[in-house]
């Protein structure tokens, strides 16, 4: 797992003028909107491991997939629809068929700034900090009660939407998001969700025969506890490549 190492810098002066935090929404929302249509366009390889924990906090068991993947986000009118489709390349540690937790869709937490989602939450600007030597600004976010959210936990074949809660860390600059960490805002324990975090790391990512890079997810971690069970899922994301498809229409009648 590749680790990003952040510096607080307290009270230090950072060189460039700060961003207004409306102006930095109204960019970062239009990035998001860019990036639902270029993750829609490629592809990529992912690994995931899966853990489930004792209650001392040792591994009780642990499974490693990779996957062919393509997510597909769709907004259409009012609604924002999320497809994954996998093709299992690989799979290992499953020999007890342990009940492991599923996790599907979490690249996808920087939807938070969509212009679809923004009206549903709250935003704070905290204290800037350093990401890799770059000042980032710090964007507080909390859900609001009654709005629609991007996440959801799915549970006896029903959907309740998650309260989120976290920070984003984004370039001043460009209005990307780099890392964005989310949590529950409220305890969901009376649907047995005890605890839940998420985090998440963004990148650049060059495609031949194209000058600006798609901004795209690198890796995902999601944190889950119930009251009897503790689970741990990362996720990274490599090898992305893009693609195109093709539709064929024929207007051969058949007799």
């Amino acid at each position: 797992m590749a680790i990003i190492v952040f510096l607080l810098l307290s009270g230090t002066c950072f060189a460039s003028e700060p961003v207004p935090m409306q102006e930095l929404l109204q960019r970062t929302g239009k990035l998001v909107e860019d990036f639902v249509s270029q993750l829609s366009g490629v592809r990529c390889k992912e690994s995931v491991n899966q853990v489930k924990f004792e209650k001392n906090g040792k591994v009780k068991y642990k499974a490693d997939s990779a996957f062919d993947s393509l997510l597909l986000l769709r907004l259409e009118g009012d609604n924002l629809s999320v497809e994954e489709s996998r093709q299992v390349e690989r799979q290992s540690g499953r020999a007890q068929n342990p009940p492991l937790l599923v996790t599907s869709g979490f690249s996808t937490l920087a939807l938070v700034f969509h212009p679809y989602y923004q009206a549903s939450f709250e935003f704070q600007q905290l204290d800037d900090e350093a990401l890799e030597g770059k000042r980032h600004m710090r964007v507080q976010f909390q859900h609001v009660r009654g709005m629609r959210s991007p996440t959801a936990l799915q549970l006896r074949g029903q959907e309740y939407p998650l309260e989120l809660s976290g920070i984003a860390w984004i370039d001043p600059d460009t209005g990307e998001i780099a890392k964005i960490q989310a949590g529950l805002r409220s305890s969901m324990e009376d649907l047995g969700l005890k605890a839940f975090q998420s985090e998440v790391h963004y990148a650049p990512v060059l495609f031949a025969g194209i000058t600006k890079p798609y901004w795209l997810p690198t890796s995902a971690v999601i944190d889950v506890e119930t009251p009897r069970q503790h689970w741990r899922n990362t996720h990274h994301f490599a090898e992305y490549r893009r693609f195109t498809v093709n539709v064929q229409i024929s207007s051969e009648r058949k007799p």
